[in-house]
């Protein structure tokens, strides 16, 4: 078990604390939760655990969103053909989904587009810019990439098409000269929210466009309308809300933070598919063993019932992102969409079924090159003395890699890129890294070494000549050894309060917790840590190396917790010989043949010396 270190918060204002405890008359500990999210008054914290639609923004505060709506009108009004081109991860076939099923609606010439992974590699491909050219496109509007498409968009407009780009990823120093640029990265963007996902941007368009129509905007408080624009925003309300499944399926997929407007979004989409999955969604989550509780289908062929548990963006992340992906790591990111705009329940079942196959010829690849990788680096001391992991394998499959590298991540716990070979005879790769490394900005002093790159702070894509491989791999570790300490290479818990299991989690406490969802990136479920327990004596290793036990706290009349902890068996031993411990934990419901019960899901245990 890699060593982990232990972090206690402790850079929140104690004062602001105090007074917000008493403003909304809460314990200290929700008080210290919420003003490490930075909320320190009433009404911030109304809107945190009161999450409403009037919260988001208004699009047409992103810049060129009213002349991505006039371009959009145009094509509608003169019938021109309208391509939807996204990336083939979850995020861009989410968001191609979302656009090109309401646009379909209202106008039928219209197409989609996902690139080939393979053959045209990430983002505006010149292949697919020549299919919209021979199928007769006058409007691409590209989703989730084209931030860079320079070359790209030029070369378009050289065939009488105009471009729209619908993006979230950090612009170069150049924009692209298309007919819009929605980035809410730009430096000349007045957007509130820089987070949306590349879908989120995609719901953003759809809202401008029917928002225009209809007169009233989402944001517009309910108490401060008549009630003709009452009647008006609830009616933009019914045909938007079922959209945010495919927004929040991205904001879980794609990592994007889940505050401001981001946990919006995530938290009326989750409502979507908990109540009301789209045919798509719900055979994919079938494929994966969910079922739906209830009695099954009426006679219309809708769904009755809800699912056998209360989905949250979690569950999205392992269950339904990976399927989705796996299309365009496999075969082709157009079945991803297909199964997402599916709208005939028996073609959705065949697709989603079609799709858990991909995913399981995935699992086998990157199990397989995974294991080889480790084999390497294990081997090979120069390689693991590194402040940084570059591998490649001409064998690996493209489709794999960025999993192949988050692995490595996080077995090793470096920046870590995993590179193969391409279609094209460039070396294409996934770069993940660890939180206290911008990996984007290592790869920009990089630039001239590479063909493309592209993505975040902790994820990115990039391609690079073979014969720059041995040059880029020495200069990128230097840039990390300069920068990174050996401190930041050894996994952090960050731990938010100390609890004691007879005081602190009361039924109260645990409901106001529950309302600190959905959790995600800059709102993670609470950790918390417990000093001075013992194991009531029934502790055991279940599955592969988990570890179920229970506790007490010895220094207090608690009561009995059951706990768990996955990947944590070989703590069995010193439990079993009765040693005092401490643990960091998050606290959470268990769902068990109809029973529900408080379990501490053990995230480290540190032993008495």
């Amino acid at each position: 078990m890699r060593e982990k270190r232990w972090k206690l918060r402790q850079d929140y204002d104690l004062e602001a604390v105090e007074k917000l405890a008493k403003e909304i008359e809460v314990d200290k500990i929700i008080a210290t939760l919420l003003v490490e999210r930075g909320i320190t008054t009433f009404e911030q914290a109304r809107c945190f655990f009161r999450p409403g639609l009037e919260q988001i923004h208004d699009p047409f505060l992103m810049k060129d969103m009213d002349k991505a709506i006039r371009r959009i009108n145009d094509a509608i009004r003169y019938r021109e053909r309208i391509l939807v081109y996204g990336d083939y991860d979850v995020d861009g076939t989410s968001a191609v989904a979302l656009v090109y099923s309401y646009f379909k609606g209202l106008h039928d010439n219209i197409d989609f587009y996902i690139p080939d992974r393979e053959l045209e590699g990430y983002g505006i491909s010149f292949k697919g810019i020549d299919y919209a050219h021979d199928t007769g496109v006058a409007l691409i509007i590209a989703l989730d990439c084209g931030i860079k498409a320079i070359e790209q968009v030029d070369y378009a407009k050289k065939f009488g098409i105009d471009v729209i780009i619908g993006d979230h990823h950090l612009p170069g120093e150049e924009l692209p000269q298309a007919v819009a640029v929605l980035d809410a990265k730009r430096e000349d963007c007045p957007y509130p929210f820089k987070e949306l996902s590349g879908c989120g941007v995609g719901f953003k368009i759809v809202e401008a466009y029917i928002e225009e129509k209809i007169g009233v905007r989402l944001c517009d408080p309910p108490d401060k309308l008549n009630d003709d624009q009452r009647n008006r925003r609830n009616e933009l309300q019914h045909r938007m809300l079922p959209m945010l499944d495919l927004v929040t399926i991205s904001i879980a997929s794609d990592i994007v933070p889940l505050v401001g407007e981001n946990r919006v979004l995530a938290y009326f989409g989750l409502k979507v598919i908990n109540t009301k999955p789209r045919p798509g969604i719900e055979a994919i989550l079938q494929s994966a063993n969910v079922e739906l509780r209830g009695s099954g289908r009426n006679g219309s062929g809708e769904s009755k019932g809800y699912f056998s548990k209360e989905l949250t963006l979690n569950d999205l992340v392992f269950l339904v992102g990976p399927r989705i992906n796996a299309a365009g790591r496999i075969r082709s990111a157009f079945d991803s969409v297909r199964v997402l705009i599916c709208e005939d329940r028996e073609e959705a079942s065949q697709l989603a079924h079609d799709i858990d196959e991909y995913n399981t010829q995935r699992k086998d690849l990157d199990t397989s090159a995974t294991n080889t990788a480790k084999e390497r680096i294990d081997g090979d001391p120069a390689l693991l003395a590194r402040k940084s992991i570059i591998i490649y394998d001409d064998k690996w499959h493209r489709g794999v890699v960025g999993i192949v590298a988050s692995r490595l991540m996080e077995t090793y716990y470096k920046p870590t890129i995993v590179f193969t070979k391409s279609a094209e005879g460039l070396l294409t790769g996934s770069a993940r890294s660890i939180k206290e490394f911008d990996i984007h900005a290592a790869l920009e002093q990089c630039a001239d070494l590479l063909e493309h790159f592209g993505g975040h702070r902790c994820a990115a894509g990039v391609s690079i000549r073979p014969e720059n491989f041995e040059l880029f791999t020495q200069r990128f570790e230097e840039i990390v050894a300069a920068t990174i300490t050996d401190e930041a290479t050894t996994p952090e818990i960050i731990i938010d309060a100390e609890l004691s299991l007879a005081h602190d989690l009361t039924p109260k406490f645990l409901n106001i917790l529950k309302q600190f969802a959905p959790f995600g990136p800059e709102n993670p479920i609470p950790t918390f840590v417990t000093h001075n327990l013992t194991d009531t004596g029934y502790a055991k290793k279940v599955g592969i190396n988990h570890l179920k036990f229970s506790v007490i706290q010895l220094t207090e009349a608690s009561d009995t917790f059951p706990a768990i902890g996955f990947q944590l068996g070989e703590y069995i031993g010193p439990m079993k010989a009765g040693k005092h411990f401490d643990i960091c934990y998050q606290v959470e419901e268990n769902h068990w043949h109809g029973r529900t019960e408080t379990q501490l899901n053990t995230k480290d245990i540190h032993f008495e010396s």
